[in-house]
């Protein structure tokens, strides 16, 4: 109908450079050429009541349809930078040209007839695509939003891409600190949980000098040493990277693939202020505690969701503790309590296997996650078995006082180590009788 009334329908964006390339498509976007918004509003509705947002943006669609209709438009940078910084005026009659000439990147500039199945490529996206390049379309738009900069850091995580050189060198000048932390933190989110390497969004942004703004924290690990012996690959930000990208791996069993991978972005943080050199060797002794209030800075300013900073503060404290326990073979009693501290337990012994170090020549320091696992599966069975709980302490006498959660504390220190019910109740108010006995003589 649209080409019945002179007008024409394309594929544009990322569902054309994922069809190209074989990849699953997510969304899908199409534009709509040489026909005004009113009249394409008239068609759609014999099909339904057409849904508009992003008026500004002229985007509509149909419900129960899996995809967005769009108008072209212009777009210029005005006075007030960052995301609302942009005039935009729909025209549906610019052109495909000028409309893919306003899109980032070459490879997302493709445009494709819906009927024909006729690509149209202005700018060598197609070889872009076939040589893993990702390169920007125009100098001049392209710096106008500052996003693009991580975007740029983000596609060449997720599609396995360079970026062109020339493309490094613009958004070296562009300046990010206009970008709300919403926009930024869903780049970094992708790269997170969708890219195969995520490190290369990191490194990305290193090579075009773009970490300090967002991402300081993760720009002085950079050159921060570490014992050659235990990090044969280097330094703090290398090693870094590796855990990184091994994490990925097990993003997919994680609790909270998100926080599970900020937990191996973060883990190290500490060795920023930790890092010395003792009778020659280096040490980080105490990073896993000494990074707190850089992790607290980084997910401050970066990560919107309370329960995965939450996460992430619980769990950088005992990333060390599983491969020392399983290397030291400690008791079951030690691995309880470690389990018990951890908000996952199963997540904590995949970043273990993600930051296992790696002795000179290769040979890892630890890795028997069997050990760990088992461990695990006899915590949970602990945890399942009858234990005293509150109501039990007061039905055998035990009035309620401020004192009451430390006794309560007491006997889940007893099932922990495995001590049953009744044992546990026993020795539970003997401790309260001692407790009380010294505070103020109570008793019960």
């Amino acid at each position: 109908m649209v080409r019945q009334r002179g007008g024409t329908a394309y594929l544009v964006g990322g569902c054309v450079r994922d069809r190209v390339m074989g990849r699953t498509q997510k969304d899908t976007d199409i534009e709509i050429h040489g026909i005004p918004l009113e009249e394409f509003n008239e068609i759609l509705s014999s099909f339904g009541k057409p849904l508009t947002y992003g008026s500004s943006f002229g985007i509509i669609t149909l419900p129960g349809l899996d995809a967005d209709f769009a108008m072209p438009r212009k777009e210029k940078a005005n006075s007030e930078g960052g995301h609302r910084g942009f005039d935009i005026e729909l025209d549906p009659f610019i052109g495909p040209e000028a409309a893919a000439r306003r899109r980032d990147f070459t490879a997302n500039a493709l445009m494709e007839d819906v009927l024909t199945g006729e690509i149209l490529d202005f700018f060598g996206g197609m070889d872009d695509i076939r040589n893993d390049v990702l390169r920007h379309v125009d100098d001049t738009s392209f710096p106008e939003d500052p996003l693009r900069v991580y975007r740029a850091a983000q596609f060449a995580s997720r599609l396995g891409f360079t970026v062109h050189p020339s493309t490094v060198d613009i958004c070296r000048s562009i300046d990010t600190s206009t970008l709300s932390a919403e926009r930024v933190e869903a780049e970094l989110r992708k790269a997170l949980l969708e890219a195969e390497h995520p490190s290369v969004f990191f490194e990305v942004l290193r090579e075009m000098d773009q970490l300090e703004t967002w991402f300081s924290e993760i720009k002085m690990l950079d050159g921060i040493p570490q014992d050659p012996i235990f990090h044969p690959e280097g330094d703090v930000f290398v090693h870094t990277m590796q855990v990184l990208d091994r994490a990925a791996a097990f993003r997919d069993k994680a609790e909270d693939p998100y926080a599970f991978m900020l937990l191996a972005l973060t883990h190290d943080m500490g060795k920023i202020k930790a890092t010395e050199v003792i009778n020659g060797r280096i040490h980080a002794y105490g990073h896993e505690i000494l990074g707190a209030e850089l992790i607290d800075s980084f997910l401050e300013r970066l990560v919107s969701k309370s329960s995965v900073k939450q996460y992430v503060k619980n769990m950088v404290p005992l990333h060390m503790k599983p491969n020392v326990a399983a290397f030291n073979r400690v008791s079951l009693k030690s691995t309880n309590h470690m389990f018990d501290e951890a908000v996952s337990p199963e997540d904590l012994i995949y970043m273990a296997m993600s930051d296992k170090p790696v002795m000179s020549g290769g040979q890892p320091f630890t890795g028997d996650s069997t050990f760990l696992f088992e461990r695990l599966d006899r915590y949970k069975e602990m945890m399942k078995l009858p234990y005293v709980t509150g109501r039990d302490l007061i039905e055998a006498g035990l009035e309620p006082a401020d004192d009451f959660s430390e006794i309560l504390s007491f006997s889940h220190k007893l099932r922990l180590a495995g001590i049953e019910k009744e044992s546990a109740l026993k020795q539970t108010l003997a401790y309260a009788r001692k407790l009380r006995g010294k505070n103020n003589g109570k008793q019960f």
